[in-house]
């Protein structure tokens, strides 16, 4: 047994984490495969873009960074679309290949680079830069030969073959405050529609967005720690207020006259969510209602605008609103692949030309990701849950329906790219006791054609640290569900002084067999520190089906506290936790959580530290907040329930709030609001503001000087 340090601040603070970071982004052409990975030389988040033919002996860098000059996006819009997108990575943060023809479009800091070779020669030998200035979310057209993209809020398009000299093909939104070709706050961040264009499948014309925000008033956040007076100003959208206004045009690639497509074709509709090409040349467009009732997909003709109705999709029992669809797809006979939940699990549906729809998939397990279709062989692959929720593997599933074939070895977590052409898929595994392993594999029978990476070689902390894999458990809560719990556990008999570690929101799962929980640094160092440290999937979470997310409607803040204090009592129960002696702490959602478990549990949660808590849901945004709880007018008691502010009187056990003063997502307003019910209160806290940071903090110092201050008042609070 090789000798291990201890785990430190500074191994907390280090990104990426011991074992991740590694190869992403994956493309399969043929032989060749590309990716985004790092470099071996460096041990940061700046990546590069590397190719492999899979008969040779090593990778080639297509796109580095060397030295210093590697940060992504320079400009105020790119920051904020690295926060909607959650990125941390720098250097090159994005990778193109078109679907015909051989071009190479490359995101590297604030450059677009791109290439388009008509002969033999390897791709990412002659990038160029787009001229001309800022370039927001590029796209390259189906055949290679040109990229459309932002500037100035209009959309150009630049010719490949040439001098990469752009044309602007809309007018009429610079200078007025609207913008077209980029999406929307509320769909970047609620929605995962992280674009506002794109092409027909023939490259001939661009569909886009037009996005008026005018008439929402400007929220603006002052920079507290700049040396001179400055700001950024926002129109964000708060529950039970005006949205931004949405229009989608059509334009030819040259330009000229736009055509506005249809869309209340659906009836009344608030948001914009996806736009596709069918194969026949028309767009598949997804509108939602503003109470989240209603999912219409509309079939929209882009020479005249005129638009059919094809599906209405509305809430399954026992779920009060409508998650949108994930999974559609265009098939070639003119139907499309389409999510929903209207089985109470969230499955993979084929809607004919006709509008007849059929499943795909189906059972008590849920679809993550339609990852390819392979339409000539009748097989479409996805990621799921059928080996159980705390697995996702990938499936082979007859596109006529039919029980699902698991091509991924048993056990982990896997992610997977398909490439049906060559009948080889990428295989991203890991699983609590591995760290990850990227493989190349056949379709057939999953025997490996190349191992592409293997944490365990690339990174020297996963041999110099120890990091025990966490404990599996599951209780049952008072409601009867089964919850499943992951337990860091000291090295001290128990039992232990314990920090519950919390997110507890829709959309996200903690408790997975994935390396990415093993890793959690802040957790193994509490653990080296002789914590506990417990994590619990309550009701509200990801991936149990409707029934399990939805149990939070209408009141946020109540079943999930249940539920995590009813893990704390069973692990008290069974020798492992201290129940004098127990705190808790999350962000964002955790951070709500932390708040929420002191006011309503505080026998069972002594301490918390809340990061960038939301405190009243009238202070947080459209789409979300009114998917579970209505909008305010017709929830008054609801969002009253769920507010924080309201139950500070209840406040007994010490508290630290932490936030970014630049949050633009839960602004820094509502740690303030807490701050004067607190004071009103005559409650003790600790308040750490961080002028500089946004809702994910970035700086190293910042994230050093947090963890420290974290680890310090668990150490007070609940010894150690």
């Amino acid at each position: 047994m090789p000798d291990h340090r201890p785990v430190t601040v500074d191994d907390v603070v280090q990104l990426p984490a011991p074992g991740l970071g590694g190869p992403s982004s994956f493309r399969l052409v043929g032989d060749r495969l590309w990716w985004i990975g790092p470099d071996p030389a460096r041990s940061d988040l700046v990546r590069s873009l590397w190719s492999l033919d899979l008969d040779d002996p090593a990778a080639t860098p297509v796109c580095r960074v060397d030295g210093r000059g590697h940060q992504a996006g320079g400009t105020l819009e790119d920051q904020l679309r690295r926060e909607r997108l959650r990125e941390r990575g720098e250097g090159v943060t994005g990778a193109q290949q078109a679907a015909r023809g051989r071009t190479l479009l490359v995101k590297r800091g604030g450059d677009v680079l791109v290439e388009r070779s008509d002969d033999a020669q390897p791709l990412g030998t002659a990038l160029r830069p787009l001229p001309g200035g800022q370039v927001l979310d590029p796209a390259l057209s189906p055949d290679g030969r040109h990229v459309a993209f932002v500037r100035d809020a209009e959309v150009h398009v630049g010719d490949l073959a040439g001098d990469l000299a752009a044309r602007q093909i809309t007018s009429g939104a610079r200078g007025t405050g609207r913008t077209h070709g980029l999406a929307e706050f509320v769909a970047q961040e609620e929605m995962r529609r992280h674009t506002g264009l794109w092409w027909s499948r023939d490259a001939r014309h661009i569909a886009y967005v037009e996005v008026d925000e005018t008439h929402i008033p400007v929220w603006r956040i002052p920079y507290e720690g700049a040396e001179t007076p400055s700001w950024e100003d926002h129109r964000y959208p708060f529950a039970g207020a005006d949205n931004a206004r949405v229009a989608l045009h059509v334009v030819p690639r040259e330009g000229g006259a736009p055509v506005r497509m249809q869309l209340d074709a659906a009836g009344p509709w608030e948001y914009l969510v996806r736009v596709a090409g069918l194969a026949d040349g028309a767009l598949l467009a997804q509108v939602q209602d503003r109470r989240q009732q209603r999912l219409t997909a509309l079939r929209l003709d882009p020479e005249t605008g005129a638009a059919e109705v094809v599906l209405v999709e509305e809430p399954p029992p026992g779920q009060p609103y409508l998650e949108l669809d994930t999974l559609s797809c265009p098939l070639s006979d003119g139907g499309f692949l389409w999510g929903s939940e209207r089985s109470g699990y969230r499955h993979l549906y084929r809607v004919g030309a006709d509008g007849v729809v059929t499943a795909v998939t189906s059972g008590d397990w849920l679809v993550d990701e339609l990852v390819a279709v392979d339409e000539a062989n009748g097989t479409v692959y996805v990621l799921a849950t059928a080996d159980g929720p705390l697995e996702r593997h990938l499936y082979a599933v007859p596109l006529a329906g039919g029980p699902p074939r698991r091509l991924t070895a048993p056990g982990g977590t896997h992610d997977a790219l398909v490439d049906v052409a060559s009948g080889r898929f990428v295989d991203h595994a890991s699983a609590l006791g591995q760290p990850p392993r990227t493989t190349v594999r056949q379709l057939a029978d999953g025997h490996v054609v190349r191992e592409i990476d293997r944490a365990a070689d690339r990174d020297p902390r996963l041999h110099a640290l120890r990091l025990p894999a966490p404990e599996l458990h599951t209780v049952t809560g008072r409601s009867g569900e089964t919850l499943h719990v992951a337990v860091y556990r000291p090295d001290t008999p128990p039992p232990w002084p314990t920090v519950v570690a919390v997110y507890g929101g829709p959309h996200a799962q903690r408790v997975t067999d994935s390396w990415d929980v093993t890793a959690d640094m802040r957790a193994q160092l509490l653990r080296a520190e002789g914590f506990a440290v417990v994590k619990a999937d309550n009701r509200g979470s990801a991936r149990r089906g409707v029934r399990f997310q939805a149990a939070l409607a209408g009141e946020p803040g109540r079943v999930e506290i249940e539920d995590q204090a009813d893990v704390v009592r069973a692990l008290a129960e069974r020798g492992l936790v201290d129940p004098a002696r127990v705190g808790i702490t999350g962000g964002s959602y955790g951070g709500y959580l932390t708040i929420m478990a002191l006011l309503r549990e505080p026998d069972v949660f002594r301490c918390g530290v809340a990061a960038a808590p939301v405190t009243h849901w009238d202070g947080y945004d459209t789409h979300y907040t009114e998917r579970y709880l209505g909008l305010p007018a017709d929830n008054p008691e609801g969002y009253a329930a769920s507010s924080v502010l309201q139950r500070v009187d209840a406040l007994r056990g010490a508290l630290m709030l932490v936030h970014g003063m630049r949050d633009e997502n839960v602004h820094f307003r509502h740690t303030g609001r807490l701050v004067n019910a607190l004071v009103a209160a005559d409650k003790d806290f600790v308040l750490q503001a961080f002028p500089d940071e946004r809702h994910m903090p970035r700086g190293p110092r910042e994230r050093r000087y947090l963890e420290q201050r974290i680890l310090a008042f668990f150490r007070a609070h609940l010894g150690g």
